[in-house]
């Protein structure tokens, strides 16, 4: 019988290599991550693999899955440690080897295999690690599959039937990248900077991109996990700012920065200005809308209003559905809406059919910037930008809240906009228009000014957006309102950035 984990253990005893360690908050909404070795052992990493096995066959999918690992120094390590586990559970398992996270889920489609458990930490530093996993493709796991999978791991509830096998893929990133560039090339050179912040990405997304058609200007494109730059986060201004600088060094026409597994792109433009990443999918829903009339988006509640408002896409016929933020959320209902494309603020894109498979794929998002660039011969990415109308965002504001009271004071805040709006009372002086609450409350007044507050999804903090359509004072005037509402719960601490 396979011993229950611990939730820990210290290091470099002997227990701590002769019995699971599993830390029970590793277990996030829609992925896993731990630190390495102190909340997780490769005994415990085993637990997960049978655990997951299990949870396949009780979910009565058929037991094949594919593995994948990031360039981590211990990521395959890991990957062979959760494959004994899985093969352990019964299961067929397919290794690709070193892998973005969308080459394992493109692997699902390519090998006919309905499984997948990718081991990266994307952009977290060294010292992480976790696993990305879902069983029905193109969908990872959410809460509810999560927590399935937690219990059977903590109480070792495993059904350990033997009989899985091991198949090593060869050549499998070739396979990926035939199928991304089996489309028309380019009509016209676009110079590219491609930054990797020394992550996985750098493999592969210069030789793709070169592929495709473009100049490319690799940057940071060397495989180093110590990521001794900075982290490979699209979010991140120390990556932001050396893309801009590569920019304008070498009078690039657009910087695109990806993330450490190569889900996220973000994108710096032609004058070395930052575009927010739900600001690039409206710039992309227009182009595309215009391609496919009457098109559906889905977007995460922390993206800006012009998805709903902007004239552009009203004209194009476009319909765009406000949704939870989280990668595993937005892929979900991209998948029942049958949507063309899901963006979140975040940087992960979902590009449907007859773009793509419906998972998050930076490679993808990277080749739709190219593709509008192409398509608008004669204006440059900051032309695009411009066209767009204007507004005035914060960036994402998280103030820090323990994680046993965030969901109540998000609950006191929600309660306390409804009886505002039920009262016919005003915020920021102005009436409410509507209040969604699909996750956490996002509030609009009536000139399109609104402000989000949710409890953040892995870490004890909340997460607070503002945005107005129509000035900079009313931006403020919209986070002041929202702000005075939190400070009634002492337990809302300081910001780790404000406007």
């Amino acid at each position: 019988m396979f011993p229950k984990p611990h939730a820990s253990l210290k290091p470099n005893t002997y227990e701590f290599e002769s019995a699971p360690m599993v830390r029970h908050t590793g277990f996030r909404e829609y992925d896993a991550r731990w630190l390495f070795p102190d909340e997780i052992n490769l005994m415990g990493v085993q637990a997960l693999g049978m655990g997951l096995g299990t949870l396949i066959h009780r979910l009565g999918v058929a037991p094949e899955i594919v593995v994948g690992h990031d360039f981590r120094s211990y990521s395959s390590q890991i990957k062979m440690a959760l494959t004994t586990g899985l093969m352990a559970a019964g299961l067929k398992v397919r290794d690709i080897g070193l892998a973005l996270s969308p080459m394992a889920y493109f692997a699902q489609f390519e090998l006919d295999t309905p499984c997948v458990a990718m081991v990266t930490a994307s952009h977290n530093d060294n010292g992480w690690t976790g696993v990305k996993m879902g069983v029905q493709r193109p969908l990872t796991f959410g809460p509810e599959e999560m927590g399935r999978l937690k219990e059977i791991v903590l109480d070792a509830d495993f059904d350990l039937r033997g009989g899985g096998s091991f198949e090593f893929i060869e050549n499998f990133p070739d396979r990926y990248l035939a199928r991304l560039l089996d489309r028309p090339k380019l009509t016209r050179k676009i110079k590219v900077v491609a930054a990797c912040g020394n992550g996985t990405a750098g493999a592969f997304a210069p030789r793709a991109l070169e592929m495709l058609g473009c100049e490319v200007i690799p940057l940071d494109a060397e495989l180093d996990h110590s990521f001794p730059k900075y982290n490979p986060n699209p979010e991140d201004m120390h990556m932001l700012h050396a893309i801009r600088d590569a920019v304008l060094e070498h009078g690039a026409d657009v910087g695109l920065g990806f993330d450490g597994d190569g889900d996220r792109c973000g994108v710096v433009d032609d004058e070395g200005d930052e575009i927010f990443a739900d600001k690039v999918g409206v710039m992309l829903a227009r182009d595309l809308s215009a391609v496919h009339p009457n098109a559906r988006f889905v977007v995460d509640v922390k993206s800006t209003g012009l998805f709903a408002t902007d004239p552009v896409l009203i004209a194009n016929g476009a319909k765009t559905d406000y949704w939870k933020t989280g990668h595993s959320y937005i892929k979900r209902r991209v998948s029942e809406l049958n949507a063309l494309v899901g963006f979140e603020k975040s940087g992960h894109y979902f590009f449907n059919a007859p773009i793509g498979y419906g998972y998050d794929d930076g490679l993808v998002s990277a080749f739709a910037v190219c593709d509008m660039l192409d398509r608008n011969p004669g204006k440059s990415m900051a032309d695009l930008k411009r066209a767009l109308p204007k507004t005035w965002g914060s960036p994402t504001m998280s103030p820090h809240c323990a994680d046993e009271v965030k969901y109540d004071v998000v609950a006191e805040v929600t309660a306390a906009f409804e009886t505002l709006q039920a009262e016919g009372r005003t915020i920021a002086g102005q009436p409410i228009r509507d209040i969604v609450t699909v996750n956490g409350v996002r509030v609009t007044c009536e000139d399109g000014t609104w402000g989000l507050v949710r409890a953040s999804s892995n870490k004890p903090e909340l997460v607070v957006v503002v945005e107005s359509p129509v000035s900079e004072a009313r931006l403020r005037e919209m986070f002041k309102a929202v702000d005075e509402t939190l400070r009634r719960r002492p337990e809302v601490g300081a910001y780790n950035q404000t406007i």
